[in-house]
């Protein structure tokens, strides 16, 4: 019997036994042997006037969006706006459907949603609410400072579906 053929009827007495078990277990040795993913959820917030907010991490020099992992069970566009409201105590609406980056090295999958706030008046309250955020601020479309590389991803990523204009376009 050849190597080929004897890993064939191993490969199916396995899925046999597999098939068999309850479904609890299944769902667990799937569970168990899948690769597993985090869900970064972030939004670049834009008022009407196209002015983009940005933040400054603690972790890192260059600006960067809103936005944090989403909590195991939380949808990512709950995950969105509850980072912004955490991070700079504003609430924002979503715009139209996100953009989804894959990084397969990090194991992580962001979900990037354009945003605007849902109360312009209140846009002028953002401020850092949380200790890994420094300074908030508003910046001009035309004029943005060093962007990170997340956020940089992120803003190419809406600017491919035609949702925000790339980074130095005004």
């Amino acid at each position: 019997m050849s190597t080929a053929s004897l890993r064939r009827r191993v490969m199916i007495a396995v899925l046999w036994v597999f098939g068999r078990m309850p479904r609890p277990v299944r769902r667990g040795v799937i569970r168990a042997v899948s690769p597993k993913y985090t869900v970064g959820s972030l939004c670049i917030v834009q008022r009407a006037d196209r002015s983009v907010l940005l933040v400054r991490h603690s972790y890192n020099r260059r600006w960067g969006t809103v936005g944090g992992l989403a909590k195991h069970g939380e949808a990512p566009d709950v995950a969105a706006v509850r980072e912004a409201f955490e991070e700079v105590g504003i609430e924002v609406a979503l715009v139209g459907e996100p953009a989804v980056i894959v990084l397969p090295h990090l194991r992580r999958v962001d979900v990037v949603y354009l945003a605007r706030p849902a109360q312009e008046a209140s846009a002028e309250d953002a401020s850092p609410r949380s200790a890994e955020i420094l300074e908030a601020r508003w910046f001009a479309a035309g004029e943005l400072p060093a962007l990170s590389a997340d956020t940089a991803s992120a803003w190419t990523a809406l600017a491919r579906a035609g949702l925000i204009e790339p980074p130095g376009r005004t």
